[in-house]
């Protein structure tokens, strides 16, 4: 009997396990992780989780008993030393072989470590798993003073979940602007201003040089001569995709494993998905590795129908959201290279989207608690739409009728 066997325990792996059955595998599938849990939902870790509406029995993706009822055996605990490609085999780190027909490496990204003095100290915690969130939510209460490195997305989730608990949140920001990477400086001032409303200090074009350990607790040293006393801090600076496996095993890797439309690596039975992919996008005409729910999702479908033979390009818009205090972001697509932005909408009302344009045409949007714009946009946006700034602004009219 032939055998899938797939790497990783997240979002693309789970989704992966399903998608082969529906595309009408009949061999084996065998999932290895080296996380202990059954594959879980990430992105409640840095909001409801924090705050406590969601629990640790919420969090599973699917359950044990429908990976049962797929007949996917779980290998859970296990991490993998090495993939040998002549052999379609590979051995875990405790001297197991498992054999495959079609391999699906899924193995995501890794938290960018600091590198200042006292990196090491045990005040600090990154946000990647459940095990990470854990140990972050036993030290939240009210009046912890929580310092923040990074002002990404993580970084002000988390600032907003800590908040709504009552701790003192200072978040720290190289750039110039908070989302300086994903969004332009009209929203990036919106999230400044909705972050400063809840009492959360952000401190722009501020590194830092050093943290220490104090009688009374920690110190951090910033840049800018500032000291600031701290419980706890938490830093999200970037992510680093967890490539190293297919580089011992020979796979072409940048910024990810190298893949094509099918989601295929440069060898034909190995196929990597979600974070950890590095793939063409024929709409933007660049390669992209996403980290992003949705991504993981649909590339886990891609590859499961090429296996099965059923020949499938992967085309899909990129998009993702963030939950922030009372305000939901989705975006529908890319804003890099827009020439144009334009506000639909008062942003103080917390109801509003932002157009990105290039030479006129709808190329990405940030709808914020505005659902039905967000929709229309994930469907327009491959069509070419072509739209005035004039027809965006004008409230009165829908801007897609």
């Amino acid at each position: 009997m032939k055998t899938v066997l797939i790497i990783g325990g997240g979002h693309a792996a789970a989704a992966a396990v399903v998608a082969l059955r529906a595309s009408k595998w009949n061999g084996k599938i065998v999932m290895i992780s080296d996380e202990n849990d059954l594959p879980y939902q990430r992105p409640p870790l840095s909001k409801g989780y924090l705050l406590g509406s969601i629990n640790e029995q919420q969090l599973p993706i699917k359950s044990r008993f429908l990976y049962d009822k797929l007949d996917c055996e779980l290998k859970l605990g296990i991490s993998v030393a090495h993939i040998d490609r002549n052999s379609k085999r590979l051995t875990t780190k405790n001297g197991e072989h498992v054999n495959y027909d079609h391999l699906i490496i899924a193995t995501g990204t890794s938290a960018r470590k600091l590198s200042v003095p006292g990196a090491d100290l045990e005040c600090v915690h990154y946000l990647r798993t459940l095990a990470d969130a854990k140990r972050i939510k036993q030290y939240i209460a009210p009046r912890t003073k929580l310092l923040i490195v990074g002002a990404g997305y993580i970084g002000l989730e988390i600032a907003a979940s800590a908040t709504k608990i009552g701790a003192n949140v200072v978040v720290l920001e190289t750039q110039e602007r908070v989302l300086s990477r994903v969004t332009n400086p009209e929203m990036s001032d919106f999230y400044q201003t909705l972050h400063a409303s809840n009492g959360v200090d952000i401190k722009l074009n501020t590194g830092l040089n050093e943290l220490r350990r104090t009688s009374t607790g920690y110190q951090a040293f910033l840049n800018n001569g500032e000291i600031l006393h701290f419980d706890l801090a938490v830093v999200g600076i970037g992510v680093q995709p967890n490539q190293a496996l297919a580089e011992e095993a020979g796979l072409e890797c940048n910024n990810g494993i190298v893949v094509d439309s099918t989601t295929r690596t440069n060898d034909p039975s190995i196929y990597a998905i979600g974070d950890v992919s590095n793939h063409p996008n024929a709409f933007y005409t660049t390669r992209l590795r996403l980290e992003s729910v949705p991504n993981a999702t649909e590339q886990a479908k891609i590859a499961a129908k090429n296996i099965c033979g059923i020949y499938s390009d992967y085309n899909a818009l990129p998009w993702f959201w963030s939950e922030q205090y009372d305000v939901k972001l989705q975006t529908a697509g890319l804003s890099q290279g827009y020439d144009m932005s334009v506000l639909r909408g008062d942003m103080s009302t917390h109801s509003f989207a932002l157009f990105y344009l290039k030479a006129g045409k709808l190329i990405a949007m940030d709808a914020i608690n505005s659902p039905r714009d967000f929709i229309k946009a994930k469907q327009l946006i491959l069509a070419g739409f072509n739209i005035t700034p004039e027809r965006i602004e004008d409230i009165n009219s829908d801007w897609f009728s």
